[in-house]
C-alpha cells in the first residue's frame, strides 16, 4: 500500500458512473484523490495543466470512458500514449461498448485494462489493488 494520496484521473460525462467509482474507492479504503473531468478536452487540459487545471497534480492512474463529448476516449488514449511525459501513465478504459473493434483499438493504444461497465466491485477492487502497488 502507498503512504501517499493516490491520484486518479477520472474522465466520464455520466455522473452516475463517477459517483459509483467514487464509492469503491471509499470502500475499498483507498486513500485517493478523485479528479473527475466531463470530456476528452477537459481531460487533455487537465493532463497539460492547462486552463482551470493550471495546478492540477499528475494522475498516478487514469480511468477512461470510450464515449465522451467533444474528444472520444480512443482519441484521449492515443494522445495520452504518444506524449513522453504522459504514456507511462497506466490508463483503464471503464466503458459501456462491448465492441471487439473497440476492444482492440483500446488494447493496440496500450491501455492497461479494458472494463466493460457495468463491472462488478470485486473486480474493480482487484484491478485498483494490482495498480496501487505498482505506484
Amino acid at each position: 500500500m502507498i503512504n501517499r494520496s493516490l491520484n486518479v484521473l477520472l474522465i466520464e460525462d455520466n455522473p452516475a458512473d463517477a459517483r459509483w467509482l467514487s464509492e469503491v474507492f471509499k470502500d475499498m479504503n483507498i486513500k485517493s484523490e478523485l479528479h473527475i473531468v466531463k470530456d476528452g478536452i477537459e481531460a487533455m487540459q487537465y493532463l497539460y495543466q492547462k486552463d482551470d487545471f493550471k495546478n492540477a497534480p499528475k494522475p498516478d492512474i487514469i480511468i477512461l470512458d470510450l464515449s465522451l463529448p467533444r474528444m472520444d476516449g480512443l482519441e484521449v488514449l492515443k494522445s495520452i500514449k504518444r506524449d513522453k511525459n504522459l504514456k507511462s501513465m497506466p490508463v483503464v478504459i471503464l466503458t459501456a461498448s462491448n465492441y471487439p473493434d473497440d476492444i482492440n483499438e483500446a488494447y493496440k493504444n496500450r491501455a492497461n485494462y479494458f472494463l466493460i461497465k457495468p463491472v462488478d466491485f470485486n473486480r474493480m477492487s482487484k484491478i485498483l489493488d494490482c495498480i496501487e502497488l505498482k505506484i
